[in-house]
């Protein structure tokens, strides 16, 4: 009778651990999958100012290398099949390839145009008109490169409206107007650009520079249409300390006028600092957003100790731009095809 009663409890206990077995394997199966995150920074290395598109089914970024001006003389690119995995493309552009640039290339913009690749650039940091430097722009038949010196001098090399020419970003209109919005020092200029982008075009009444500048702009200017209004954005404070960021406003036309509605983008004392100088990648015909941007790690506090990073941007049902929350994850994996 004894050794029954034992076979039966180890009967029981058997069965007992087979349930919670079968139980543990359960839950474990209903549990959902990890989404797999970029992770922020998206790249190594310190990169800023980047700028985010789409070509063909493939995501670029291409950044300023973050450095003294003196070694900051050549251009890396960067593409991902799913904003997880990025490719590095070395320089991809230098100063060698430019015969008037010897220093200090930043803040890239980049479309192509005519089945050809334009990458403008801001190189030797103008202090006045009678430097040698200003916007300038690299061709290539391959978003890789590389590029080579499209019209051998800048397009343009002066200060007008008090507008250092750097952070241009080329913007395509609906009525397939090309233009050019640039400018430091806390001015913002608009400029029309020819379809080959050789030459800038007068306006309708003879003037060539129509000044933009909306409320506490310093640089680092997007534009983009979404739902049929214009979207501006910029960079405000100074890119070197902890308080950089990032405002809009919205308008009916490319010249405003530009009302701020306010701050979109800017540091996180749990994650980073000086969130600024961005960029948007929209997925090709759907209304989905990402706000590509550098950051200054909680760890650093060398002004070129910057990285490039990516979150979600999203709107409300007003069509205004939610505040972004900077983010160590970053996005989830999101392959165009």
């Amino acid at each position: 009778m004894e050794l029954n009663g034992q076979n039966n409890m180890r009967m029981n206990i058997l069965k007992n651990y087979s349930y919670l077995l079968l139980i543990a394997v359960f839950a474990a199966c209903s549990q959902p999958a990890p989404v797999e995150k970029a992770g922020n920074p998206i790249i190594d290395g310190w990169y800023a100012d980047p700028e985010g598109i789409v070509f063909d089914d493939e995501y670029w970024i291409y950044p300023t290398y973050s450095d003294y001006y003196s070694k900051q003389v050549f251009m890396d690119a960067f593409s991902s099949k799913d904003l997880i995995t990025w490719e590095k493309h070395e320089h991809i552009i230098d100063t060698a390839a430019v015969s008037w640039a010897d220093s200090a290339m930043w803040a890239p913009a980049i479309v192509k145009n005519n089945e050809q690749y334009f990458l403008f650039f801001a190189a030797n940091d103008i202090q006045n008109n009678e430097s040698v430097g200003g916007i300038g722009i690299g061709v290539a038949d391959n978003p890789a490169g590389p590029y080579s010196d499209y019209l051998g001098k800048p397009l343009l090399d002066s200060i007008v409206n008090g507008a250092q020419p750097i952070d241009q970003f080329v913007f395509h209109d609906q009525d397939g107007q090309w233009y050019m919005i640039y400018g430091g020092w806390r001015h913002c200029n608009i400029v029309r650009l020819s379809d080959d982008f050789k030459e800038i075009l007068p306006y309708e009444d003879g003037s060539i520079y129509k000044e933009i500048t909306p409320d506490q702009y310093v640089e680092g200017p997007f534009m983009f249409i979404r739902d049929g209004k214009y979207y501006f954005m910029w960079s405000e404070g100074g890119w070197g300390g902890p308080n950089y960021k990032v405002a809009y406003a919205i308008s009916d036309s490319p010249f405003g006028p530009w009302e701020r509605i306010g701050v979109v983008l800017e540091q996180d004392a749990d994650v980073a600092t000086g969130a600024g100088h961005h960029s948007l990648i929209k997925v090709p015909n759907e209304d989905e957003w990402y706000i590509v941007y550098h950051r200054r790690p909680l760890t650093e506090t060398h002004h070129n100790h910057r990285a490039t990073c990516i979150d979600k941007l999203e709107f409300d049902e007003e069509g205004k731009i939610k505040p972004v929350k900077i983010t160590f994850e970053g996005v989830a994996k999101r392959p165009l095809k």
